[in-house]
């Protein structure tokens, strides 16, 4: 029992050195990326000067003026015409939305409703009406940010003498990988055709296979690259038909309240020679390489080795030797069998959604989810099991699949973490580590059953359960 207490000690010690202390340095509090659950009484409504109809600055999963998410670029002018220039003038491949996102207890109730419908402002309000059933929800969980497969709800006005009323989107766009990382677009036109204006929502995001959710990064990126691409539009004046407007919807992630306004409504009477001029500039700049930088990195190397190796005292040499000499091929396999499963089911996600059409997002997720929560633990035993100290087992386990987390993040270019994503990956983390020291052969002279192991399954299975029923 010693023993066992020692090992989980060092084991988080290594979940937080290797993954709780990078995040905690750079991921916001959970304060700053909250969203706000005070509902208006009567919320703000957004208009301009030629225009009858407005907007509430905000969406939200369910029609209520709560848990809002910002609403941060709005174009003057058609919504076709919008999506068409994007796609034939961005430098990304803007394409309309094939599947937003799904709940990861749909893996499991397969046949929900599909997304995209509308919501006809004359009908039934009772046929109107889809509010979210009420769940646990993680307070990183911004509302555009949940994986939950349902519409959201923007709050429109028409205008004098006309009520106000839920909608849901128009249509949505994306660019980039569902099960990797993308860029997702909710745009909303004007309940009066003649008023001609079109408010978006745009964040970045990245799907989660720990927690089969998509998880926002946040919506600064995102306005900016979508800004980008509006002002690559030809006859687009940057100084005339581009300007940061003041929305006062500060709130959750990034979100400063600051939206972008392009006009395009008035394109057709600009020539098309101007717009040219004002096509964003590319980068021209080029890196230097040879042997001079070489040469630089060389010496840095050499001065760093040289800087460690005084630090280190002939006691430091031993155990250095010693944990050297323990290393066993098995490790190595360890090692590489954890950091093939978490970044081949990322890469086999998204090839799958690339190229096999036949399967829907619920079918992929179903496949490949279980590498993750069953293959994990299951190969970590198994291999584990060959090794002789428990301590190395563990150690060896516990360090690759934080280092498999990090080299994920990294492929997707993802580095900022939410407070609660930190917390359910140290505990897998420490999970896994128990796992593989209760599989090693110190640990089962007695029983293959030991309380590592027990521990460890448990607790892997409590962290993933929880998880996907919204509790972590």
């Amino acid at each position: 029992m010693r023993r066992s207490i020692v090992i989980a000690t060092a084991l988080l010690a290594v979940a937080f050195l290797l993954v709780g202390g990078p995040s905690l340095l750079f991921s916001p509090s959970t304060e700053e990326i909250t969203p706000e659950e005070k509902e208006r009484a009567e919320p703000e409504i957004v208009s301009f000067e030629d225009s009858d109809s407005g907007f509430w600055p905000y969406l939200n999963s369910k029609e209520a003026h709560e848990k809002r998410s910002p609403l941060n670029v709005v174009v003057r002018g058609d919504t076709d015409r919008v999506v068409r220039l994007l796609a034939r003038h961005g430098e990304g491949d803007w394409e309309e939305a094939e599947h937003d996102h799904f709940e990861a207890e749909e893996l499991f109730e397969p046949g929900g409703p599909e997304n995209g419908s509308a919501m006809d402002p004359d009908g039934d309000g009772e046929a109107n009406t889809t509010v979210d059933e009420v769940r646990p929800v993680s307070p990183t969980d911004i509302p555009w940010s949940e994986a939950d497969g349902t519409t959201r709800y923007a709050y429109v006005d028409p205008g004098p003498d006309e009520d106000t009323y839920w909608t849901t989107e128009t249509t949505q766009l994306e660019d980039g990988e569902y099960y990797g990382y993308r860029y997702h677009i909710r745009l909303y036109e004007s309940p009066n055709p003649d008023d001609r204006w079109v408010v978006m929502q745009t964040h970045s995001e990245h799907f989660d296979w720990f927690t089969l959710r998509h998880r926002v990064d946040g919506v600064e990126d995102a306005q900016s690259r979508l800004e980008a691409d509006l002002m690559a539009i030809p006859s687009v004046d940057i100084q005339e038909d581009v300007q940061r407007i003041y929305l006062d919807n500060a709130g959750p992630s990034d979100a400063d309240g600051w939206a972008t306004k392009v006009d395009l409504a008035a394109m057709a009477l600009t020539p098309v020679a101007v717009g040219l001029a004002a096509r964003r500039r590319r980068d021209s700049r080029t890196e230097r390489a040879g042997g001079p930088l070489r040469t630089e990195r060389a010496g840095v190397l050499e001065r760093a080795e040289h800087e460690v190796d005084g630090k280190l005292s002939d006691s430091d040499r031993a155990r250095l030797a010693a944990a050297s000499a323990r290393l066993e091929a098995r490790h190595l396999i360890l090692a590489g069998t954890i950091l093939t499963i978490v970044l081949g089911v990322r890469i086999a996600g998204i090839a799958l959604d690339r190229s096999a059409g036949f399967l829907s997002v619920h079918a992929i997720a179903a496949l490949l989810y279980p590498l993750i929560a069953l293959g994990l633990p299951i190969a970590t035993y198994a291999i584990a099991g060959g090794l002789e100290r428990r301590l190395d087992a563990a150690l060896a386990a516990s360090a690759s699949l934080a280092v498999a987390i990090w080299l994920d993040y990294g492929l997707l270019g993802v580095d900022v973490l939410p407070i609660d994503v930190v917390f359910q990956r140290a505990l897998v983390v420490v999970a896994l580590g128990l796992i593989a020291g209760g599989a090693a052969k110190r640990a089962t002279r007695d029983s293959r059953i030991n309380d590592m192991v027990v521990v460890g399954v448990a607790m892997w299975t409590l962290v993933l359960v929880g998880t996907l029923l919204g509790y972590l």
